[in-house]
């Protein structure tokens, strides 16, 4: 059971110089979340993880009709096929996504990883346009599906943390590693169950190691194709929230891939970790904005509808108090998520510190906005049947992916320290 009371207007949008083509953004983009993402996630929120991702599941319907607006390729440059709409179009599709589904805002916007990174070697090894780029950008029926490969059963979020002393360390290695035989590469290893797209991936985005005696900065990121001999898959995870997001582990088994399918490697590896971190503590922090704002207006909307001592609990001024905070930290998450992604889509290097602020500011702000959502909702906030509950679920998981909120404001401070 959802309460239904007027409906919601419009957040104010403080940008007073949002073009009118990002207006109609904004709109097409909210009406998908409403209208496919969050019904859609809703239903698989109930489902088992093998159902979620069974065939005629509500997941492909959801990829299928993604695809087919483009939403895929928004990462990738109009040159090589993508939307490119500029990082406050990037923010806007993020928000409106995450406003809808938290679970789908990731496994759609992860989705693109392993292409985009290959669109950025195309140019050296041209092949990757034909076998990989292009096939992902005409794609329309959410056939290829990308999946970002960093976690690890004996590494999580200090996979994220190059320049610290452990990250040199060379008795702390990857688990998953790649020598060079011939003109391929062998992998070997497993990642995590906390790969986002793990179990449903045709092609992974695979951070892992190359130089062992330099310890984690040994790395390399190379492309894998997920049906080639030696991989094998575990099964999609069981988690507490953000259930339409299929995750699982992937194993690798003397996998073999062309030379030129290692997009980068050592050398290049601590500024493609920090580019990295930058973009996707970005999206979070915009897609958690979108989170919060959700909390925020089925608070707003069961308020105004719900009677308490004769009038409805807006008109008591310790809920007045409440929606305000909310409110501000909705809005404050909004500034600072936008301001990372604009100045970090174009400064080179990313100041990455921006991004880990919106990242840890904007879920924190997401999980606080939901427990008071929840908390308006009184006993109801704990009932299956209001979206508050799966809101708060979904934003709790928030403060672990993408490099746990503590070690992020760790590393952060770091920069901090050493750059300002």
């Amino acid at each position: 059971m959802f309460v239904k009371g007027e409906r919601m207007q419009p957040y104010l949008e403080l940008d007073k110089d949002l073009s009118p083509e990002l207006v109609q953004l904004k709109e097409e983009v909210h009406r998908f979340a409403a209208e496919v993402c969050r019904p859609a996630s809703i239903e698989l929120d109930k489902l088992d993880p093998e159902a979620v991702i069974a065939p005629g599941s509500l997941l492909w319907d959801v990829f299928r009709q993604a695809y087919e607006q483009g939403f895929h390729t928004r990462s990738l440059p109009a040159a090589l096929g993508g939307l490119d709409l500029g990082p406050l179009g990037n923010h806007i599709i993020a928000e409106e996504m995450g406003w809808g589904s938290a679970d789908f805002a990731i496994a759609l916007g992860v989705t693109s990883f392993p292409f985009s990174f290959a669109a950025g070697r195309a140019t050296e090894h041209p092949r990757l346009m034909e076998e990989v780029v292009r096939p992902f950008t005409e794609d329309r029926q959410g056939k290829y599906i990308g999946c970002w490969a960093i976690t690890e059963p004996g590494h999580g979020s200090d996979t994220l943390a190059e320049g610290t002393e452990f990250y040199r360390d060379p008795k702390i290695f990857w688990g998953v590693s790649a020598r060079l035989d011939g003109d391929e590469w062998v992998i070997n290893g497993q990642k995590s169950a906390w790969v986002s797209n793990g179990t449903i991936a045709t092609h992974a985005l695979t951070f892992l190691g190359i130089e062992r005696e330099k310890g984690m900065s040994g790395g390399g990121v190379a492309l894998v194709p997920l049906d080639r001999a030696g991989v094998t898959r575990g099964k999609p995870l069981n988690k507490l929230g953000q259930r339409a997001l299929n995750q699982g582990e992937i194993f690798f088994d003397d996998v073999r891939i062309p030379a030129d399918y290692m997009l980068a490697r050592t050398d290049a590896y601590p500024i493609v970790i920090d580019m990295t971190l930058a973009m996707a503590n970005a999206f979070m922090g915009a897609t958690f904005t979108g989170v919060a704002r959700a909390a925020f207006e089925e608070a707003l909307n069961y308020a105004r509808n719900r009677v308490q001592g004769g009038k409805p609990i807006t008109e008591h001024q310790l809920v007045q108090k409440k929606l305000f905070d909310m409110y501000t930290k909705v809005v404050s998450a909004r500034q600072l998520s936008r301001a990372a992604l604009g100045y970090n889509s174009s400064t080179f290097p990313p100041a990455t510190f921006l991004s880990i602020m919106s990242k840890v500011y904007c879920t924190q702000a997401a999980l606080e906005v939901a427990n008071d959502a929840l908390q308006l909702h009184g006993g109801y906030g704990l009932a299956k049947e209001f979206l508050v509950e799966k809101l708060f679920r979904d934003a709790r998981a928030s403060l672990i992916e993408d490099g746990s909120n503590d070690l992020l404001a760790l590393a952060a401070a770091r920069q901090i320290v050493d750059r300002l």
